[in-house]
């Protein structure tokens, strides 16, 4: 099915290859240490109280409550400051690991976050009551209103409130507004916290490496915060004065926006990379969309499609021309820098085309080198595949489509006329042992995908799933 690359162009094709493991094994490389620095700063956090002489005071059972609840206290912090960094959108995390994963990793700590703060209060206080002889109840109290623990006991509740409501916003699908608003409480919470830190029990006295370990990791956490996710994006979307230029309807509640500025090359952006946009209208300035490229930005356009999937969404689509817009990012790793293998295997669903054809766009395909198969559950989704056919067909790759409804009651990512047929993902496939595998589409029917791949043997390092994550 595929071609076979021509004698002359193979030692070329064996350069790339190398380039790319190379460069995946870098990435690996840099991925592990990203994982063990955010460990390592809880266990710094840790020796630190330490090495200070935190245990030294231990002499009866209050005192060692009362130590572990500060260990507890300590090491949840620094989680929580960690899990900001992650979430600052900074670009070196982001060609490391991809901001899905990113926010995968923040997510994963935001429990352990928790408890370890909720036990640093029960600790506490059991641990000072039992050095008082007093109740639990009366040590709260007394805690309470010791000065700074006020706020302290404020940005406990908003902690509470942030990881709860987080869960239902990740349940409920709520709006990009909604979980701003949510982390912006957050970030609330974590800044009331400090002046305890800094007065209670002396725990990070002045002078001490600990206080210089803390004022540097606050510096960092909301320091990238402020650049990364405010400062720069403000300072872009300034410098590069995009505007909409036209909006064309594609398919029926799907657009594609138009979009002029100066030096939009400048932004940097890889094929298949998604931004934030905020488009500055009346009824659409307050709600901010992370949307593909559909096409890979030039000197003074861009282009990115969307599908009315809402109200947000859906307003978008009617925005005039002249709007004025606003841009965070390019984000995200589903571009051709991901790949490690001489092969290249594509599938798209619906409006997950959109990314795919800015991929294939900036690849520099080789002939047979890529083999594309297109997704609709019927004629009315088959979103830009005009444009992928003529971009795959040019250097004589693989186009196929599959159009169709899903068998009801089963788990899969198949058409029933193609499952009826004996489709596979490696009778699609044929050399996908040999191949990079990019899944774009909605997330039940991608995650089936992956499953596929992973049981026809395909290692997890060269899947690429594009997933939207804030």
């Amino acid at each position: 099915m595929t071609a076979r690359k021509a004698p002359a162009l193979r030692p070329l094709a064996d350069a790339v290859n190398r380039e790319r493991r190379v460069r995946l094994r870098r990435r690996l490389r840099m991925a592990d240490g990203i994982a063990v620095l955010c460990w390592l700063s809880a266990a710094v956090a840790v020796a630190l109280y330490i090495a200070y002489g935190g245990l030294a005071g231990i002499a009866d059972p209050g005192a060692a409550v009362s130590a572990a609840g500060v260990l507890a206290g300590l090491a949840g912090t620094d989680l929580i400051l960690i899990m900001l960094v992650l979430a600052a959108r900074i670009p070196l995390l982001d060609r490391a690991i991809g901001q899905d994963i990113a926010m995968a990793w923040h997510r994963r700590l935001g429990k352990p976050a928790l408890y370890l703060i909720l036990a640093h209060v029960v600790l506490l206080t059991a641990g000072y009551a039992l050095g008082d002889g007093s109740t639990v109840a009366d040590e709260t109290v007394v805690l309470f209103n010791t000065p700074d623990m006020a706020i302290a006991y404020l940005g406990l509740g908003l902690l509470v409130v942030v990881v709860v409501s987080s869960l239902i916003a990740v349940r409920l699908r709520f709006p990009y507004e909604a979980w701003h608003l949510i982390h912006m409480v957050s970030y609330v919470a974590v800044l009331v916290a400090v002046p305890h830190q800094l007065s209670i029990g002396g725990v990070l006295a002045d002078g001490t490496g600990a206080r210089l370990y803390w004022i540097g990791l606050y510096v960092l956490a909301f320091g990238s915060i402020l650049w990364f996710r405010f400062a720069l994006p403000m300072w872009r979307s300034h410098r590069h004065q995009i505007r909409v230029s036209a909006v064309e309807r594609i398919a029926p509640g799907v657009v594609s926006i138009h979009l002029t500025g100066i030096a939009l090359d400048r932004l940097g952006t890889a094929g298949g990379q998604y931004a934030i946009w905020r488009f500055w209208t009346a009824q659409t300035w307050w709600h901010a969309h992370p949307i593909s490229f559909s096409a890979v930005p030039t000197r003074s356009t861009a282009r990115i499609t969307v599908r009315d999937l809402g109200r947000g969404s859906a307003g978008i689509s009617r925005v005039r021309v002249g709007t004025r817009v606003s841009v965070e990012g390019p984000y995200g790793l589903f571009t051709t820098a991901a790949r490690s293998a001489p092969y290249l295997a594509v599938v798209a669903a619906g409006i997950g085309t959109t990314p795919i054809r800015a991929m294939l766009e900036d690849s520099r395909l080789g002939p047979g080198e890529a083999t594309v198969l297109l997704r609709a559950t019927d004629d009315s989704q088959n979103y830009l595949w005009g444009e992928v056919a003529a971009l795959t067909r040019s250097v004589n790759c693989h186009v196929y489509s599959m159009v169709g409804r899903r068998p009801p009651g089963l788990a899969t990512w198949l058409s029933e006329q193609a499952l009826a047929s004996g489709v596979t993902l490696a009778s699609v496939f044929p050399r996908l042992a040999e191949s990079d595998l990019y899944v774009c589409g909605p997330q039940s029917w991608a995650d089936l995908v992956v499953r596929d791949a992973k049981n026809a043997g395909l290692p997890a390092h060269r899947i690429h799933v594009e997933r939207f994550d804030w």
